[in-house]
């Protein structure tokens, strides 16, 4: 009864649909269950880099390779998300499997993938409207039809299995912000490292944000050129993780896409490979060594939330033509 009352009174604050993806482990013993979800997990982070390499077309040498993938499992926010048991992991996975998808012309898969990402939409909201939008443009329907059918089959079962829960969803989301104590990146730059500039601040560099990346997108669907499009749709999840309302550290582990795009721009470069090592080094070394040395209580310092998701957005922006290859 008085579960309120306590810091966190951790609401299922997901899509009913989520709890369909744990329903085999449900009968499981514990450990057992989350032994199971930790291997499940970490076959995801695997296949998303895997396929965000073939999105690319990046072509490191073995070795290298080899290197980003321990680095992918050691780097801050995924070793946080597996830690933590994160569906984050399994929605980097989806995003990473719709647009190679795509790429591929699988349009259904492509279409399904994306649907089952929204189980944190949080982290694919942007994403889902831009590529909607592409896909009517471009008259990809099978796409649009894999995606809205996969849609009505989750909140269809949803229906069933609980007619109530999109009211129940929506109040235990309406008491999210009572009880975390951070908001996006953007909000943190505004109230905390910043506070001179407020929720004025807040509100004008989200619209901003979001301005440039309407601008990028309309800019890439004008070209049609696959450089562009994996330019703009890094960009997508790069403002999406500044601007949405509620982030955590762990959802950062879908920025290995634009990551992994960087590298491959990188790879042309003299002595590429050794470039792309020694970032890999800066970040693994860089945000551990930030989240250990402010942490307090358990909690992360704010500041960890900043580097990433501002320093990627400063690459994309004045690294558009190096990113894209010239295109």
């Amino acid at each position: 009864p008085d579960e309120e009352q306590e810091f966190d009174p951790g609401p299922f604050a997901y899509p009913f649909y989520t709890a369909f993806l744990l329903l085999p482990l449900v009968w499981m013993p514990y450990p057992a269950a989350e032994a199971v979800w930790l291997v499940v997990l970490e076959a995801c982070l695997f296949v998303g880099v895997l396929l965000a390499v073939r999105l690319y077309n990046w072509r490191p040498p073995r070795w290298l390779f080899v290197c980003t993938v321990i680095w992918a499992y050691l780097f801050y926010p995924d070793a946080r998300a597996l830690l933590l048991g994160q569906f984050a992991v399994f929605v980097f996975a989806m995003v990473a499997l719709s647009l190679w998808a795509l790429d591929q012309r699988l349009d259904i898969l492509a279409g399904s993938c994306l649907a089952l990402s929204t189980v944190k939409p949080q982290m694919v909201f942007l994403l889902v409207m831009l590529l909607l939008w592409w896909a009517t443009l471009d008259r990809r329907w099978r796409f649009v039809g894999g995606f809205l059918g996969t849609m009505a089959l989750l909140l269809g079962a949803s229906w069933l299995a609980e007619p109530g829960w999109m009211a129940g969803f929506v109040r235990q989301v309406a008491k999210y912000p009572s009880y975390t104590a951070i908001g996006s990146p953007i909000w943190i730059l505004t109230h905390i490292t910043f506070p001179v500039l407020g929720t004025w601040g807040e509100w004008g560099l989200s619209l901003a944000a979001l301005g440039y990346l309407l601008v990028a997108w309309r800019a890439a669907l004008r070209k049609r050129t696959k450089g562009t499009c994996d330019w703009a749709m890094g960009l997508c999840l790069i403002v999406t993780n500044l601007v949405a309302l509620r982030t955590a550290t762990t959802n950062y582990v879908i920025l290995l896409l634009p990551l992994v795009l960087a590298f491959r721009a990188l790879q042309r470069e003299r002595w590429g490979p050794w470039l792309i090592v020694l970032i890999e080094v800066v970040l693994l070394a860089g945000l551990w060594g930030l989240f250990l040395t402010t942490v307090a209580d358990k909690f992360e310092h704010p500041a960890v939330y900043l580097p990433l998701p501002f320093g990627l957005l400063v690459v994309w922006a004045l690294g558009c033509r190096w990113l894209t290859g010239g295109e």
